[in-house]
């Protein structure tokens, strides 16, 4: 049975909201880890950084970078996660601040 449009739309509009939940979660863990990192101490522009975020993100979805931080490596992700693809899009003027 097909779906009325009415309740596409309904569904859309809650993986929307699930996803701006997720977006937001992932964006305060890369926050905090960036802080941690020491990041917010240094001035650089939003080009190089997000430069050398893509080229940390790179690294780990090659796998040419065995450490994930996490003991024994368990629970790697193997397309690199969706939280480096925010750390990229975070800093193209979302709406949003992370």
């Amino acid at each position: 049975m097909k779906k009325p449009s009415r309740q596409i739309r309904e569904e859309i509009a809650r993986l929307q909201d699930q996803l701006r939940q997720a977006e937001t979660r992932e964006a305060e863990r890369i926050g905090r880890l960036a802080l941690k990192a020491g990041l917010g101490e240094i001035e650089i522009e939003e080009t190089a950084l997000l430069a050398a975020f893509e080229e940390v993100a790179k690294r780990f979805r090659d796998g040419s970078d065995a450490s994930t931080g996490r003991k024994g490596g368990a629970g790697r992700q193997p397309n690199g996660g969706a939280s480096t693809t925010l750390a990229a899009g975070a800093s193209q003027g979302g709406d949003r601040e992370a």
